[in-house]
């Protein structure tokens, strides 16, 4: 199948940049709640698809400002 249709070619690149946009900014911020044990927030996160915003607003706002627990030796 070649794709000659520059509008069909343009949603895809877009579909593309957007997952990756997303995942990036999921990634991150999955990766903060969970070191912070903030399980709501990581069951969201991980549930949720929002083009990035869910993660960004996690972070900027919603994100615990104390360092987290130290990690149990044994």
């Amino acid at each position: 199948m070649i794709m000659k249709d520059p509008m069909l070619i343009a949603f895809i690149v877009a579909l593309i940049l957007l997952a990756v946009w997303d995942g990036v900014w999921k990634v991150i911020a999955m990766w903060k709640s969970a070191r912070r044990c903030q399980l709501a927030w990581f069951i969201c996160l991980a549930i949720f698809n929002t083009a990035g915003v869910l993660p960004i607003l996690y972070l900027l706002l919603f994100q615990k400002t104390e360092p987290p627990p130290p990690a149990a030796k044994g």
